[in-house]
């Protein structure tokens, strides 16, 4: 569920009417729930609560300050993949022993930046790079503690940009060279092995990859204890999927992916590690944009927004679905209409739908995407010498500005014209 309900035919962002903040703001905005937020979180707590474990949000979904501090008050961690979201999520106010580095090309400054300040584990993903790592930390007089991204070869049955785990994805350790893999990192000298990761893809929808991912997991997790490593953390990625649409879509629940977590490695008395990134902040965001002409085409009609594919990406880059509602509720059986939703790019691919059944839309009126909380803003461009879209934040009958909408004048100012010109 979210806390984006209509009220007396107004949409609202929990106690806050859409329209106010789209008069105050401007348009398109991105607006976040903090009490969707919140519940998403608490939601993986209670799952996996009989285990040690640490909710980490992946905060490649949403990296806002103001929206990593919120988790981090509950006690969240994060998983970052750069020294930009590092930094931020330092920032923010998480500590380093709340911070997992993930990400396949970790560069030798990255891991001095997150040695120096602090950092749970690094979850390492070459041999390549656990070379770099023990140099880097030898030279800093440091051990880094280190988790090894295996690649189980399970197909997650997610869309192919956003799969992780087979053998031809770029990602981890192919699983049946691990234990060769983890006698190497014993070997050198700046490393410490305290765990397993794995990662198998987004937008999972059933748990049968899951399952068959962790269960590899505990049978490697046994046999390296074999070989004498002390493995004590497992983490076990992220990718529940979300409902984009409130029809078709039934992902499974936090409460039934913590029972599975619990049925594969609950006895293996490992700490458990999760990354959710999505599942917490993906329905607790709309992207509210307005009306600019309805056009009529041969044979279809057009709805043009002020949102444009820079803004919100998906659409465009992975054929995926968003909801697409107006912010005034149409009266009970309201007649609908199929529009092709398009934005003002100059490109054909920015397309957020085609055909989409709507009620009558005019120009002015308000519209709001759902599910647009976990990669909206963070994947948003300035193609076209677009302003990046701003981001508010609710909180009961108050909201604020987390990140501004830059001015032309600040679009101008970053570039630098050569003396010679």
């Amino acid at each position: 569920m979210d806390h984006f309900l209509y009220r007396e035919g107004i949409l609202h962002a929990e106690d806050v009417p859409i329209p106010e903040i789209a008069a105050a703001v401007g348009t398109p905005v991105y607006v976040y729930s903090t009490a969707t937020l919140i519940r998403h979180y608490r939601l993986f707590e209670e799952a996996l609560r009989p285990l040690p474990h640490l909710v980490c949000f992946a905060m490649k979904a949403n990296s806002n300050l103001a929206v990593v501090r919120t988790l981090g008050q509950l006690g969240a961690g994060v998983d970052v993949v750069s020294a930009g979201e590092y930094l931020k999520a330092r920032a923010a106010g998480i500590p380093g022993e709340r911070i997992v580095f993930s990400g396949v090309g970790k560069t030798r400054e990255e891991m001095r930046l997150a040695l120096a300040g602090g950092i749970r584990q690094f979850n390492v993903e070459s041999e390549p790079e656990l070379a770099a790592l023990s140099q880097v930390a030898s030279a800093m007089g440091r051990r880094a503690s280190i988790a090894l991204r295996v690649n189980p070869d399970v197909d997650a049955g997610t869309h192919e940009k956003i799969a992780t785990g087979r053998k031809e994805d770029k990602f981890g350790i192919p699983i049946g060279r691990a234990c060769a893999v983890y006698a190497e990192a014993a070997r050198l000298p700046g490393i410490e092995v305290v765990g397993i990761d794995v990662h198998i893809g987004s937008q999972l929808t059933r748990l049968e990859p899951f399952e068959a991912a962790y269960r590899k997991v505990a049978e490697l997790t046994r046999l390296l204890r074999a070989d004498g490593h002390d493995i004590r953390r497992l983490d076990l990625g992220g990718g529940l999927g979300i409902p984009y649409t409130r029809s078709n879509e039934a992902p499974p629940l936090p409460t039934d992916y913590g029972a599975m977590v619990r049925r594969t490695v609950g006895d293996l008395g490992c700490e458990i590690e999760i990354e959710p990134g999505r599942l917490i902040a993906g329905n607790a965001g709309l992207l509210v944009a307005r009306v600019i002409y309805v056009k009529q085409g041969e044979g279809r009609d057009f709805l043009i927004l002020d949102a444009a594919m820079n803004d919100l990406v998906r659409p465009a880059m992975y054929g995926a679905h968003h909801d697409i509602v107006p912010v005034v509720e149409p009266p009970p059986g309201a007649a609908h209409h199929p529009y092709d939703v398009v934005g003002p790019v100059c490109e054909s691919g920015d397309t957020f739908a085609r055909g989409r059944p709507l009620p009558p839309l005019a120009e002015g009126d308000l519209v709001a995407f759902r599910s647009a909380g976990a990669y909206g803003a963070v994947m948003a461009s300035e193609y076209n010498s677009r302003p990046l879209v701003p981001e508010v934040l609710v909180h009961g009958d108050q909201f604020a500005v987390i990140r501004a909408r830059p001015t032309f004048d600040d679009l101008i100012r970053r570039d630098t014209i050569p003396g010679w010109l």
